[in-house]
């Protein structure tokens, strides 16, 4: 069971698949908009990679999403949301047609356009 306060990290420490880890950051983005808190965002997640076999899109993921978070709210982000291991090598798009990759190039927000992420302005909208 999830605790309302949950930080990061913790969130994503059960992640065995690319589904719980899509359930464990909208979960935290639940919480966390009820009550945004730095401290939630400061504890660096164990990297997911070895275990996803993902070539780093969770953790880009999680590193943009904190980056993000921090600049809305602006808070001071951590510092390992920069660390070269939560950058994708190779730029990875949400969308495979040439159009909606010139719309992701666009619009996707500066946090995931550093870490080689191509994204909806609106990726972390909950409803």
């Amino acid at each position: 069971m999830t605790r309302k306060n949950e930080p990061l990290r913790e969130s994503l420490s059960h992640v065995e698949t690319s589904l719980d880890f899509s359930y464990a950051v909208r979960n935290f983005l639940d919480r966390f908009k009820a009550n945004p808190d730095p401290e939630l965002l400061m504890d660096e997640p164990a990297l997911l990679a070895p275990i996803l076999d993902d070539r780093g899109y969770a953790d880009a993921f999680a590193a943009s999403t904190v980056s993000y978070l921090c600049q809305v709210h602006e808070f001071k982000a951590p510092s390992w949301v920069n660390a070269k291991c939560r950058m994708m090598q190779v730029p990875h798009f949400a969308a495979k047609s040439p159009a909606m990759k010139a719309i992701l190039l666009q619009e996707s927000p500066a946090a995931f356009r550093v870490r080689n992420l191509f994204v909806s302005a609106n990726v972390l909208s909950r409803a």
